[in-house]
This record gives structure tokens, C-alpha cells and sequence, in this order.
């Protein structure tokens, strides 16, 4: 029946949720371990991680700006406060102008760090409260030396001190709370609280970089929507420092507020003051002329209907008077458009109409009566006019003196200190421990998709080759490094005779079954047992696979092929020496190479021999043939270990001699590709494979020996 080709693409493409659970139970052990690790670690930081502390602030922003004197009109005109932006004040309060401020305030321009061993001594310092203190508000040092840690070591007198420059020259020497100078540094200390010999860092930072830092430190949000509330806060793992440096932010913003509205009071008074002098003259003019024309007119008196007029075109004009000076103002702040702007021009034009309307009833008056009518007008004008602004100029000055800003800090700023921000311990362990089973599944799963090794019989079974057997690791370790490794301590380690009770030696036996059906239509009574790679336990298989028959009654001769790197010697505990290449090469009779195994009289071993430079024509000279045809005859079974085929060409060779050729394949090593590689590697040169050897297989929760001799062998046990 022909197999259908969409079928492996198919299975290939599933997601088998038992493998990918067994492939994960395997090795729990890994996992659980690595899993581990990460959480010692995470443990491990929260409790000697720095402690970072917050510092929280409440500041208060009113949506109107206090009223200054004489603006009273321009709130008429649509001018009054409006609601102050959030945005805007988060943007003054990180602004470089106040973070600079605090800084030269709290002096965080000058960095001092206590010189001990990271992280365990600063952590030790904090538990026994053993942390030495030094205080210093002043540090000047040449600007070479900005960025540049300078050592400050205490006196035998806790009082004094030294200080040496970053190659190590003594800069000076000072006392706590007095100046101390040595060329260009001056350095001013506080405060000293440390055992004598102790020594600190002292860095002057340059102040740009510290404020640009800071600036993204200092968090500042409404707490509502136009509230007119902002939180600030600042974190720091000097909690003393916290609460210094934002009640130093705080205080810089409400000190530059009250600047800001002060100025603008100072801006108003300083234009008030200007126009005084020029209002002057205006009346010192009007009343020369009043004079001069009473005088030539010999005391002309106004009429009641000319009083009327006066009166109401007096009191337009000084409107008109005022809000030209307003807009004379208002010319330094705002744009012909503004709508303040245009309302105010749109008043002085509407006064302006009622001032040509009585103008026109003056012009019907007699020539003295309009004469006299206008020199009375510009005088009182004039006079108030003049009156009006030193009114104003006194209220000006007294709101500049008292102008208290419209921000107020609502809470001062504090840290508290038993409740650290930063690290969140349990969360810290938490992520910290989940994220090493993420990574140890992830290294599981990995380690799996880049070494897909077969790890079930029927995927070589898929290849066309029978699996004549499935030999399992042995539980004992000593065992499995037999079963692995190759060891050459001058000691025999057959699996079959120093444990015949292992689980590989039951496989080993069920195998002896299986040879004994597939010999029966075998051309002759030889065995070769090869591998596609080093590694694989061809030599423990076909060692120990002799042993068994030989147990079994039958005479077996176990023969290395492998003349380059053979190691049977090494698991029968003897020499390499007079082996198989010193009998081909006719320096040593067959006989002579030939030993029996201690132990077991029906089982005989001839080893490699001496190291040839020329093993491939060693095994294809008549030699090997004659050599092979005699052993047959003498034994029962021969069985060859030969070298990997993907590696040389020997056992290509060595393989075309014999009846019945198995290929041992080793459990998570070898992969489906590599095994299709050797098989045509052989069918090149003319050999069938009789069956495959799975070796080493390991315990899974899933697949082939999940079942089987393990289960077995533990319900009997």
C-alpha cells in the first residue's frame, strides 16, 4: 500500500499538548532549578537593593489672579482672570528656573558618597544603622576637576579632616564649620559624624546635568480636572534629601509667582509714573490759558446752559483720557486683535461719537461762551486726570509691596520613612520567580526545537529500518556512565557480567531473541554493528550484545573494527596493543591476538591494535577476508564493532563482509535526517541495513518508554 505524502507534512503541522506536557515533566528538575535560582536572586535584591523614598507635596493654584489696583476697567472690558492651565504650571514647576533654584538651594550639585563595599556594606550600614554622615555646603574646584571625585578623609580628631584630588595629592586640610582653602578648591563642611580614617567621594557635578536630571525626577499632576490642585512628588534613596529638595521646588514656584505678579504690578507702576510729569504740564497749560483769557475777556462768566455742557463733556473726556491710557498699556501685552483689544477700542470710539455730539451743541454757543467752555474743560481734565494717576501711583505701590502671588502650598513637603517606594519586595520576588519558569520552560522548549533527537522507535521505524530492540539507561549512575562513556582505568566494565540484572541487559537479551529469527536467512554468522556518529554506544552494545549470547551457550568472538579510535580494550580492561591491525599488517599471528574474556569462557575479543596509517586498505586486503572466513568457522556468531560511517568509509568496508549489519542509534542524539543520511551512505556502498539498536533510552512521562521496562520493572521490584 503506498503511503499517502501529505501525511507527515499533517502530523508535522500538529500541536501534540501530551508531548509538549511530557517534554516539560522530563525535566522539572531543570526547571524547578533554575526557577529557584531566580527567586534567591529576587530575594536577594529586595533585601539589599537601595530603598528609594517619595517625597509628596500639595501646592495650590487660584483660578483668578489677585486684583491690582486700577485694572478695575479693564475687568470691565472682559479682561479679568481665567482659569490658569494645568499644563502650563507643571511646565513652570519642572522648569529649569525653579529645579535650578532648589538646587543651589539644597545644594545637590555637590555629590558625597561614603567610600565602603557595594551593595552588602551599604545594606549592613542601613540595618545596624552604622551609616557615616558628612554634610557640605560649599565645594569650588577648577573646572577641570567638575565630574572629577575628590577623597575626604576624617582626622585621628573626628573634627578635622583631609582632602586629596583624583591623582591622589593632598589638596588641603580643614575643621568642621570653617572655611578651608588650598590653591583653587575651597571646601566648607557642616557637618562630620564618622569613625576617624573614614573616607568619602566628594564630586562637584556639573550644575546643567544635575538640573536636566532632576527636571525628569520631579513629577508634578492635577489632582482633578481644573482643580487648580497639583501633586508633586520626587523620589530619592536619601529620604532627608527628598523632603529638602521638593520643599525647595515648592518654595522656588511660590517665590517666582508672587516675582511674576510683583513685576507686574512694578511694569503698571513704573508706566503710572512716567505719565505724571506729562499730565503736569497738560494742567500747568490748561490754567496759564484759563488765566491769560479771563484776564483779556475781563472775567467772563459760563452760562448755566454752557455749565450743563461741560459737566457731561468733561466727563467724557476724562473716560476718554483714562482708556488711552490703558490702551497705552495694553499696547505692551496684547495685539491690535485681541479681543480685550478691539473691545476697548470700540468704548474710547463709542465716547468718542458723544464727544462730537456735544461738540456740535458747544459750536451753536457764542464765540466767548465756546472759547471759554473749552479752556474750562481742558482744565479740569487735566486736574483730573492728574488726580486720578497719583491715586493710582499710590495704590500701585502699595500692591507691589504686598502682592502674595496666587499659589500657596497647601501640604509641605515629607517622606515617609517606613515605607520605602521602591523596591516592592513581594513584587519584585514575584516577577523575579515567574520570569525564571518563563525563561526555564522557554530553555526547555528551545533545547528541544535545536536538538530534536528521536526519542520514539517508530520514527526510525517511519525510515524503513526496524528497531530490533530499545535498550534503556540504567538507573544506576555508576551504570549509565558505562553505558555513556568510555572509560579506560584498566578495569573490565561489561554491563552483562558486572550487572545482569540491569534493565539494559534485559534489553541486551530480548535482542539475542531477535538476532536469532534474523541469522537464520543471513549469508553468514557476522554481526556488524555501526553508528552514524561517535558517540552513539555502538562499542557497549556490540560488547555487551556478545556477552549475552555467549551467556546463552554459543561460542562469540567480538571483534574491534574501528583501527583509528577503538575503545573495546577499554571495557575489557586491557591493552590495545596486538590487536586486529598488527594481524593484517602480518606482524602478529591470529591465535596470538586473540584472548579469551575472564569470566565467561565462551566469549573471545580481539582488540584494534596499534593505530595504522592506513586502516581502509588494512580492511579491504584479502587479509581481513581470510581473517573473517577463519573466525566464522570457529565461532558461532562474530560480532565487528566498526568506526561511524559518517565519519569514514571503514565501515562501509568492513560491513560488505557480513551477513547482518545493525545500525545502533542513541536516544535524543541522533535525528531523523542524519539516520536518512547513513542509510544511503550504506546503499553507496552496497550494504542493506538489517535493523536498528535504540540505545540509552532515557525515562520520559511521554512516549515510546513510558511504559515498558521501566513499569515493569517497577511493579516488581
Amino acid at each position: 500500500m503506498n503511503k499517502d505524502p501529505t501525511a507527515p507534512a499533517a502530523k508535522d503541522d500538529e500541536i501534540d499538548l501530551r508531548e509538549l506536557a511530557g517534554v516539560l515533566l522530563d525535566r522539572k528538575w531543570l526547571i524547578l532549578a533554575i526557577t529557584a535560582v531566580f527567586f534567591v536572586a529576587s530575594v536577594a535584591y529586595a533585601l539589599l537593593a537601595t530603598p528609594i523614598y517619595e517625597a509628596r507635596s500639595m501646592v495650590q493654584v487660584e483660578s483668578k489672579t489677585p486684583a491690582i489696583p486700577g485694572l478695575s476697567e479693564l475687568s470691565s472690558l472682559g479682561l479679568g482672570g481665567s482659569p490658569t492651565a494645568a499644563t502650563t504650571e507643571v511646565a513652570l514647576i519642572t522648569s529649569r528656573s525653579v529645579i535650578g533654584s532648589a538646587v543651589d538651594d539644597t545644594r545637590a550639585d555637590i555629590r558625597v558618597e561614603a567610600v565602603r563595599l557595594p551593595v552588602i556594606s551599604d545594606a549592613l550600614a542601613r540595618r545596624f544603622g552604622d551609616e557615616a554622615h558628612l554634610e557640605v555646603v560649599g565645594l569650588d574646584v577648577p573646572a577641570q576637576w567638575i565630574g572629577e571625585p575628590l577623597t575626604l578623609t576624617v582626622g585621628d580628631d573626628p573634627a578635622r579632616f583631609t582632602l586629596d584630588g583624583p591623582d591622589g595629592e593632598r589638596l588641603l586640610e580643614g575643621t568642621v564649620g570653617e572655611d578651608a582653602a588650598g590653591g583653587d578648591v575651597r571646601l566648607q563642611v557642616a557637618a562630620l559624624d564618622a569613625e576617624p580614617g573614614t573616607r568619602f567621594e566628594i564630586t562637584r557635578l556639573r550644575r546643567l546635568d544635575v538640573v536636566s536630571r532632576l527636571q525628569s525626577q520631579v513629577r508634578a499632576s492635577e489632582q482633578g480636572r481644573e482643580s487648580g490642585i497639583l501633586q508633586l512628588s520626587f523620589e530619592h534613596p536619601d529620604p532627608v534629601f527628598a523632603e529638602r529638595f521638593l520643599a525647595a521646588v515648592a518654595n522656588s514656584y511660590v517665590r517666582q509667582n508672587v516675582e511674576r505678579n510683583s513685576a507686574e504690578a512694578s511694569a503698571q507702576l513704573e508706566f503710572v509714573r512716567e505719565q505724571l510729569p506729562v499730565i503736569r504740564l497738560q494742567v500747568e497749560a490748561a490754567q496759564n490759558a484759563m488765566n491769560a483769557y479771563q484776564t483779556s475777556a475781563n472775567s467772563v462768566d459760563i452760562t448755566m446752559q454752557t455749565q450743563g455742557l461741560l459737566q457731561q463733556e468733561v466727563a467724557v473726556e476724562t473716560s476718554i483720557q483714562q482708556l488711552r491710557l490703558q490702551q497705552a498699556e495694553m499696547d505692551r501685552s496684547f495685539t491690535r486683535e485681541h479681543p480685550a483689544y478691539r473691545a476697548l477700542l470700540k468704548q474710547i470710539g463709542e465716547l468718542e461719537a458723544r464727544k462730537a455730539g456735544f461738540q456740535r451743541q458747544v459750536s451753536q454757543l457764542p464765540d466767548t461762551q465756546q472759547e471759554l467752555l473749552r479752556l474750562t474743560r481742558d482744565l479740569q481734565v487735566s486736574n483730573e486726570l492728574y488726580t486720578a494717576l497719583l491715586n493710582q501711583a499710590q495704590q500701585l505701590d502699595v500692591a507691589r509691596a504686598g502682592t502674595v502671588g496666587n499659589v500657596r502650598v497647601v501640604d509641605p513637603a515629607v517622606v515617609d520613612t517606613a515605607r520605602p517606594v521602591k523596591p516592592r519586595k513581594s513584587l519584585i520576588v514575584m516577577i523575579g520567580t515567574l520570569l525564571g519558569g518563563f525563561l526555564a520552560v522557554g530553555l526547555v522548549f528551545l533545547q528541544r526545537i535545536m536538538n530534536p533527537g528521536i526519542e520514539d522507535p517508530s520514527q526510525i521505524e517511519e525510515l524503513g529500518l526496524p528497531v530490533y530492540a530499545a535498550i534503556p539507561l540504567s538507573d544506576d549512575k555508576d551504570l549509565q556512565e558505562l553505558q555513556k562513556t568510555r572509560r579506560g582505568d584498566g578495569r573490565q566494565h561489561l554491563l552483562a557480567l558486572t550487572n545482569p540484572a540491569d534493565l539494559a541487559v534485559e534489553a541486551l537479551r530480548s535482542l539475542r531473541t531477535s538476532l536469532h529469527f534474523a541469522l537464520m536467512d543471513a549469508r553468514n554468522n557476522i554481526i556488524t554493528v555501526c553508528g552514524s556518529r561517535p558517540g552513539v554506544g555502538k562499542t557497549f552494545v556490540a560488547s555487551n550484545m556478545a556477552a549475552v549470547i555467549a551467556q546463552g551457550g554459543q561460542r562469540v568472538l567480538v571483534i574491534d573494527g574501528d583501527l583509528r579510535k577503538g575503545t573495546l580494550h577499554r571495557l575489557v580492561g586491557t591493552s590495545q596493543t596486538n590487536g586486529l591491525s598488527d594481524v593484517l599488517a602480518g606482524k602478529l599471528e591470529l591465535d596470538a591476538a586473540i584472548r579469551p574474556m575472564p569470566g565467561l569462557e565462551n566469549l573471545h575479543y580481539l582488540v584494534r591494535g596499534a593505530a595504522p596509517p592506513n586502516p581502509a586498505e588494512l580492511l579491504m586486503h584479502p587479509r581481513f577476508t581470510q581473517l573473517l572466513e577463519t573466525v566464522a568457522a570457529r565461532y558461532d556468531l562474530v560480532v565487528i564493532d566498526t568506526p561511524p560511517i559518517l565519519a569514514v568509509t571503514d565501515a562501509g568496508i568492513v560491513a560488505q563482509q557480513a551477513g547482518t549489519n545493525l545500525l545502533v542509534t542513541r536516544f535524543g542524539i541522533n535525528q531523523p535526517k542524519e539516520i536518512e543520511l547513513t542509510l544511503k551512505r550504506f546503499a553507496h556502498n552496497g550494504v542493506q541495513l538489517k535493523g536498528a539498536i535504540f540505545n540509552a533510552v532515557e525515562r520520559r512521562s511521554t512516549g515510546y518508554y513510558s511504559y515498558g521496562y521501566y513499569d515493569y520493572r517497577s511493579s516488581t521490584s
